[in-house]
């Protein structure tokens, strides 16, 4: 990632804002107020990427809507949007590791129970934000409630959880100081008219919403509000800029796979903003990754459809009324204990055990701890869609 940040005479003013020398021998960058100026340029290959993006979400929601009930996939969406972008900051935690915890069975070394409760808060925040977004605009006073939340009991709740930061943060090498830093976001004195132009720019209805969505996460990014927990916040942000516009029915978009497998350009993209006022680059690189996600996502969903109606034919033959009602909630909880499908179905601990047996004769769910009690169940196949070819339940005791 380039660095400006080093020794320098005077200001060095970019299309996005101006890197304002400090005595440390460092300069703080001032953002410039969006939408940018000279305004955007788009030449035939970017029109066609955005409307390639906007096909691959059209075609995202279809697919959607022929889900039988699409609520229940949700929650593994948001659950792997948050693994995904959790793990760009750093976590080590898996899908496995959110379901064990969210389950009551966690294990494993308590660094590694940390991340899972960063990716748990992630989920928490995602539901809270949407939920929210049914009564309030999209503004800093939501952001603030959400950043609370996903900051409540983790890495980073003692720095000021909800509220923006009162002093200077830094990204980059920890050592050296300042004048090491890759990038110097808005001191504090300057947060107050950036998150003011931002938070207008919010409601600006100009250009296409994945444009505006980009423009947004990209300056969000760059004002980096908060002493912790930008990059999850802005991330969650794309989010809800696209459900609040209705671009997106449900937040089955997890935009944090592409930023993840493409980490080092992420952050080189938006260090180009900055440095170079290279505003189109980075949309380019946000619309590929909203086209490649969405295409993504289109086949996990014809992967549920097909998983689904794979076993459900052998259900029927069953004529069990709790076994199909068990093996929907398998889609929204791919980990289930005895003790949970008791409480989530309403049966007795021996139905629940025969259940889980009859699950297991039948090739659905595979039991992953060896043990005669305190037995825990994965639906190993569904979780594949989500996790990749790692999902061996054998690895998963």
């Amino acid at each position: 990632m380039k660095n400006v940040l080093g020794k320098g005479e005077g200001p060095l003013t970019t299309r996005a804002g101006v890197f304002i020398p400090q005595p440390g021998g460092y300069r703080i960058f001032e953002p410039a107020p969006l939408p940018p100026i000279p305004p955007l340029t788009f030449d035939a290959r970017f029109v066609r990427l955005l409307s390639e993006a906007d096909l691959a979400l059209g075609e995202l929601a279809g697919v959607v809507r022929q889900l039988p009930n699409p609520d229940l996939f949700v929650a593994m969406y948001v659950r792997q949007e948050a693994v995904l972008s959790s793990q760009i900051e750093g976590t080590q935690a898996s899908l496995t590791d959110v379901l064990q915890l969210e389950a009551g069975e966690a294990d494993g070394e308590p660094e590694r129970l940390l991340d899972a409760k960063e990716v748990v808060n992630y989920v928490a925040a995602m539901n809270h934000g949407i939920a929210l977004l049914q009564q309030l605009p999209l503004s800093l006073r939501l952001i603030k409630q959400i950043h609370e939340r996903l900051m409540q009991g983790v890495r980073g709740e003692n720095k000021r959880p909800g509220e923006f930061r009162n002093g200077q943060v830094h990204i980059g090498p920890l050592q050296g100081g300042l004048s090491r830093a890759t990038f110097v976001p808005p001191s504090p004195d300057m947060l107050v008219p950036a998150l003011d132009n931002f938070e207008k720019y919010l409601h600006d209805r100009e250009l296409p919403h994945l444009l505006h969505a980009g423009l947004c996460h990209a300056q969000f990014e760059t004002i980096h509000p908060f002493f912790d927990g930008n990059g999850r916040m802005g991330r969650l942000l794309i989010t809800f800029l696209l459900c609040e516009r209705e671009v997106l029915t449900r937040p089955l978009l997890y935009l944090s796979h592409f930023l993840k497998m493409h980490r080092a350009e992420y952050y080189d993209r938006l260090q180009a903003i900055r440095v170079d006022g290279n505003w189109e680059g980075w949309l380019s690189f946000f619309l590929r990754g909203v086209k490649e996600v969405a295409h993504r996502a289109i086949e996990t969903a014809g992967g549920i459809l097909a998983l689904r109606e794979r076993y459900r034919e052998t259900l029927v033959k069953e004529r069990s009324p709790n076994l199909v009602r068990a093996f929907d909630l398998l889609f929204e909880s791919p980990l289930l204990t005895s003790r949970m499908l008791q409480s989530r179905i309403e049966v007795s601990a021996m139905t629940a055990f025969k259940i889980l047996d009859r699950f297991v004769s039948l090739g659905i769910l595979a039991e992953t701890t060896g043990f005669k009690r305190n037995r825990r169940f994965l639906f190993a196949p569904y979780l594949a869609l989500f996790e990749g070819a790692d999902s061996d339940p054998r690895s998963m005791g």
